[in-house]
């Protein structure tokens, strides 16, 4: 036996393997954002988990921009709120539910 494969089998002798059920989009989609930061998918997960085990704490970051549909609408109805085409502004529910019956809706 190689010093090499002796190590190798050491190094693995402490490790477990874990199966985690994922959808297979999703999967493909992380192993490339892994292999775009230079890690595996395998090594990010073995990260956050020793990271959970430390913090006992989860964190998840939604730092996503808004779609060119999202900035359509939200640019059209500033626009319609300028212009008066939006709802009044209610002070309670009752006046509100009243209003909208007016409207039809």
């Amino acid at each position: 036996m190689t010093i090499r494969y002796a190590l190798h089998i050491l190094m693995h002798m402490n490790s477990t393997g874990i199966y985690i059920r994922m959808n297979p989009d999703i999967k493909q989609k992380a192993q490339r954002v892994a292999s775009e930061l230079g890690f595996s998918l395998s090594s990010l997960i073995n990260a956050y988990v020793k990271q959970l085990v430390k913090t006992k704490r989860v964190d998840f970051h939604l730092d996503e921009e808004p779609s060119e549909y999202l900035l359509s609408a939200m640019k059209k109805a500033r626009e319609n709120r300028k212009a008066g085409k939006g709802s009044p502004v209610f002070d309670n529910a009752e006046d509100d539910l009243k209003w909208l019956e007016e409207q039809g809706v």
